[in-house]
């Protein structure tokens, strides 16, 4: 199993290096709407380290049926030109998530705090006014007690303005 995944991201990261960046703006702030179960929005800023590399930092609300949360990612992104506008990326990152329980039978507990690795994987278009939509699939595993210690897919549409 371990070997699959190392030819398969082998493979990968071949394929993508021979893809052609586009130019991006070093500056980007917007909006992330949507979570894995429920509804979240989280303010989105994304730093340009160079014409292939950004910086995407999140701090969010999340709103589901037994509690809601507050949670803070940081990811690395590699972008890569499709066409034009078009991008994809794709990067490592995690974060630190912040619960209060509306639910008592869940968790003793009102609240708790965990940390998760993040994975992330998207497709955006830049037009050629300051304005950038994305929409990434961000899996992520949780550390903390046994409710959260699972994977989550984190399903998301951004709209950023860049500057």
């Amino acid at each position: 199993m371990i070997k699959r995944i190392f030819i398969i991201t082998t493979f990968l990261l071949g394929a993508v290096s021979t893809i052609q960046s586009q130019e991006f703006s070093k500056h980007a702030l917007g909006l992330r709407l949507g979570d894995n179960d429920g509804f979240g929005i989280e303010v989105s800023y994304q730093l340009g380290l160079n014409s292939e590399n950004r910086l995407e930092f999140d701090l969010g609300w999340r709103d589901e049926r037994y509690f809601n949360a507050i949670k803070m990612a940081g990811i690395y992104q590699w972008v890569f030109n499709l066409d034009k506008g078009f991008n994809w990326y794709v990067g490592p990152g995690g974060g630190l998530i912040f619960v209060d329980y509306d639910n008592d039978t869940i968790k003793g507990d009102d609240s708790d705090a965990f940390v998760f690795i993040a994975g992330d994987i998207g497709i955006e278009y830049n037009f050629d006014i300051p304005l950038l939509i994305s929409l990434d699939l961000r899996p992520e595993i949780a550390f903390g007690d046994n409710h959260h210690d699972d994977l989550d897919f984190d399903i998301g549409i951004g709209i950023r303005y860049q500057f």
